[in-house]
């Protein structure tokens, strides 16, 4: 299916077959658990996979989703030109080549600082707390010069959370608030394996909350928090809070520079809140 020839695969080299479909397998091998198994057999040998899904009404988007994460690899989907030449041409070394694969990231919040948190998306790469020190659990791939951004929404302690609220408890007696003298909010671990390699380095970094303001943050965060408040408002997201179209827009024009992508997701934004009124 892949490599038809042992003399195709280059020692040392980048193996990686890219696939561009829509997922809807009806020729050869169309049973998922098969090719899920083929896929990983060829990765622990050394050849990734990236698929690249095209179409709209046929369009498999788990399917593809899974076969790539199975194949030590990336999935992107493709509806434009301007995409097609993001990640085929713009961004060709964070799609071929990896940097870091099993990339794991755990984050402990300080109970004297949060209150409570939520991670916003990732649903279908959560992972449990002992996943995290087991190198035989597979994890997402990071290629040359990616970054990975992941959202909290944290609720700071002695806030209260909206809503109805539940009851106090008859048979136990709620522990007192944390207090502690350390400023730290959270501490961020990661594990991850080189690209040849079978067990994990581990990396571990405090974060202090260092109480800057959301216009003074980078663009990519604003850029990311932008979209992150999209998604919310297009689903109809119970926790949306007060986020609205505007928002969304005056935070990623305040960071769409002169990226391409970044103005088309504006002119996204802008016709959403066109269509919304």
């Amino acid at each position: 299916m892949l490599f038809r020839s042992k003399e195709q695969f280059l020692e040392n080299g980048l193996n990686r077959v890219v696939l561009a479909s829509d997922g809807d397998f009806n020729v050869g091998e169309t049973d998922n658990a098969a090719l899920e198994q083929r896929i990983q057999d060829y990765a622990k040998s050394g050849v990734f996979l990236t698929v690249l899904g095209f179409g709209v009404d046929n369009l498999q988007d788990d399917r593809l989703e899974m076969l790539a994460n199975k194949g030590n690899g990336n999935y992107f989907y493709i509806d434009s030109f301007a995409e097609a030449n993001r990640v085929l041409v713009e961004r060709m070394a964070g799609t071929i080549a990896v940097a870091a694969k099993d990339a794991k990231i755990q984050v402990e919040f300080n109970p004297a600082k949060v209150g409570a948190y939520r991670l916003l998306g990732y649903e279908n790469r959560a992972l449990t707390a002992p996943d995290f020190n087991n190198d035989a659990k597979d994890a997402g791939d990071i290629g040359a010069g990616q970054t990975v951004t992941a959202l909290y929404e944290i609720l700071p302690v002695g806030v209260s959370l909206a809503g109805p609220g539940i009851d106090a408890l008859k048979y136990q007696t709620p522990p007192p608030a944390p207090v502690n003298d350390n400023p730290e909010m959270m501490t961020v671990k990661l594990r991850y394996k080189e690209p040849t390699a079978t067990e994990s380095k581990r990396i571990e970094l405090p974060v202090v909350d260092g109480g800057a303001t959301v216009d003074s943050l980078s663009g990519d965060f604003r850029m990311a928090a932008s979209a992150a408040a999209f998604a919310m408002l297009l689903r109809n997201s119970q926790y949306k809070g007060t986020a609205d179209f505007d928002l969304v827009q005056r935070l990623a024009e305040s960071a769409k520079g002169n990226a391409a992508d970044r103005a088309e997701f504006v002119s996204l934004v802008v016709a959403a809140k066109t269509l919304a009124k």
